[in-house]
């Protein structure tokens, strides 16, 4: 498939970002994406972390190119400007007072919530600024069952949603996830869906691994299997390579490339 990308969405941890590697993020990569920017493309990164935790990680990674905009904790749009990033005030004012009003239906329902993953499971359950229900799992088993009671509790409630990522969950509004704020960024830049690019590897990617948003969606080797499983059912890429590689290799393939090669 050769695509004129002109909007570059990744997730960082497990995708873009490699912690125990040395890069943590492949030059190869790098350059990609710094050939790109320089033809007029835009990059987000797009993570379920927030401010603090990725500018901390970007500084140590000493990295030689810097994304356009950034999507935080899956939903809050940032926007770089001057060497810092100022949030997208007309969306993240509505998200958070969106997420206010939900929020205050579910708070009363909470002690029934914690008593019943108490009684079944060793978990860490806590509110943090972002959600009034986070929560981690001892292990994906767990994680896995008290997902499920969770999207039950979900359906009850309208506007809410689980997000989860490996052994994390926490609630959210179902209006904004990585999806939904790749799409506002995409109109932001007046960039068509068919010129997105999206890669994850975990469940909070998903709603961004859409022909829905992005007209070229793909994975690396190391996605989860829901994730590649959802990637092919939308006729995207999965790469052979994982992590970085797996970005670099599933970009080169969205212009044109061929499959798995890395020149």
């Amino acid at each position: 498939m050769n695509v004129e990308v002109q909007l570059i969405s990744t997730d960082f941890d497990g995708t873009f970002f490699a912690e125990f590697e040395n890069p943590p993020v492949p030059l190869k990569l790098q350059q990609l994406i710094r050939d790109l920017q320089s033809r007029g493309a835009k990059w987000v990164i797009n993570t379920g972390r927030d401010m603090s935790s990725l500018m901390e990680t970007l500084g140590r990674a000493h990295l030689g190119i810097h994304p356009d905009y950034l999507v935080l904790v899956e939903r809050e749009i940032h926007i770089h400007h001057d060497s810092q990033y100022i949030g997208f005030e007309e969306w993240n004012s509505a998200c958070a007072a969106d997420h206010a009003e939900v929020f205050k239906r579910v708070r009363p329902d909470l002690p029934r919530i914690v008593r019943w993953i108490e009684q079944r499971f060793r978990a860490t359950l806590y509110e943090d600024a972002y959600s009034p229900f986070c929560l981690i799992a001892e292990n994906n088993a767990d994680a896995d069952a008290i997902h499920a009671y969770l999207e039950e509790y979900c359906a009850t409630i309208p506007g809410l949603a689980v997000v989860r990522n490996d052994v994390y969950a926490r609630f959210s509004h179902a209006n904004y996830n990585k999806g939904t704020a790749l799409a506002r960024l995409a109109a932001l830049a007046g960039v068509a869906r068919e010129r997105v690019f999206a890669i994850g590897d975990h469940l909070n990617d998903l709603p961004m691994l859409s022909r829905q948003y992005a007209g070229f969606v793909a994975a690396p080797q190391n996605a989860i299997p829901p994730v590649k499983d959802a990637v092919l059912k939308e006729n995207g890429y999965v790469s052979p390579h994982a992590q970085g590689w797996g970005v670099a290799d599933a970009l080169q393939v969205a212009m044109g490339g061929s499959p798995g090669f890395l020149a």
